[in-house]
């Protein structure tokens, strides 16, 4: 089974990655790293960066990095895949520079989500430097809890839960099912929450979504003083980013957060205080209340 430890990263496309950039040093409070491929790189710690942002025709969240242990772990990874009948496209030599790792494939999942297998990340402990005085993001030891987590549309909910759970070796740690209607013949939408081999409650969800055109529902970041929550609100509502939900705090991770928009269009949730896990006798829950206080959810127009 495969060794699968953290979200090491996200590619997102976008028609205009200045605004990334604007956004994610002014307003999530992440460094830019400088570069000369147009591109725009955000860092929160000891990795090179996070978040790569591509000049595209469009908005959306391209690829999750999904990171192995080591060499031996990735050519396992591959016999698996190909033993399983799931075609994958190896990674050129430049594309892995790019990514500062020694080895990735390409892959999709059974709803079409983009991801990347690598091993080898580059750590350039490079000290991180908020332009917004933000002490640190919670990514563990040398970034091994990842950056946080990503929420992702599965138009083939169980088929997609099964590929990550039966292929990739994730592990279950939370259901929920919504209805938004009263109607009783309303099948409602499910919600799988998965970890990896890293404390974190959940690196992945998969939320049962037929069309979604930016290819994500939320992705998430976690900061290590509360302060910076509330910092971060006053910073969204100062400059008038729509607010995707209110400040609350989950049950099943126990985070406190809000949600924003994203130039993708996206939401991006800002919180702290997740709970880290002991996965060992761990019985996955289902949970059917969302959130113990607030969490409001407003989406703006698209």
């Amino acid at each position: 089974m495969m060794d699968v430890r953290s979200l090491g990263y996200v590619v997102i496309e976008s028609t205009d990655p200045s605004e990334w950039q604007d956004y994610g040093t002014n307003i999530l409070g992440l460094m830019n790293v400088p570069s000369d491929d147009g591109s725009v790189y955000l860092k929160m710690d000891q990795r090179p960066y996070r978040f790569a942002i591509v000049k595209a025709e469009q908005n959306r969240l391209r690829y999750c990095g999904w990171e192995l242990a080591d060499e031996a772990g990735f050519k396992q990874a591959k016999e698996e895949l190909q033993a399983a009948g799931i075609d994958f496209t190896e990674g050129s030599a430049a594309r892995a520079k790019s990514r500062r790792v020694r080895g990735l494939i390409q892959l999709q999942d059974p709803s079409g989500n983009e991801l990347e297998l690598y091993w080898g990340a580059e750590l350039d402990y490079g000290k991180f430097i908020s332009p917004r005085g933000i002490s640190g993001f919670e990514t563990g030891f040398n970034g091994d809890m990842g950056f946080g987590h990503a929420v992702l549309p599965a138009s083939k909910l169980a088929e997609t839960h099964a590929f990550y759970t039966d292929v990739l070796g994730f592990g279950d740690s939370d259901y929920m099912h919504f209805h938004f209607s009263p109607d009783p013949n309303d099948p409602g939408q499910g919600l799988n929450f998965m970890h990896v081999n890293n404390p974190r409650h959940h690196s992945l969800a998969l939320y049962e979504d037929a069309v979604n055109p930016v290819a994500c529902v939320h992705l998430m970041l976690e900061v290590t003083d509360v302060d910076e929550v509330g910092y971060c609100l006053d910073r969204v509502h100062a400059a008038g980013i729509p607010i995707v939900s209110s400040l609350g705090r989950h049950t099943n991770d126990n985070m406190l957060s809000f949600y924003m928009a994203t130039p993708a269009g996206f939401a991006m949730e800002f919180g702290t205080d997740g709970l880290q896990m002991n996965w060992e006798g761990f019985t996955p829950t289902v949970t059917s209340l969302p959130s113990l206080w607030g969490h409001k959810f407003n989406m703006p127009d698209a």
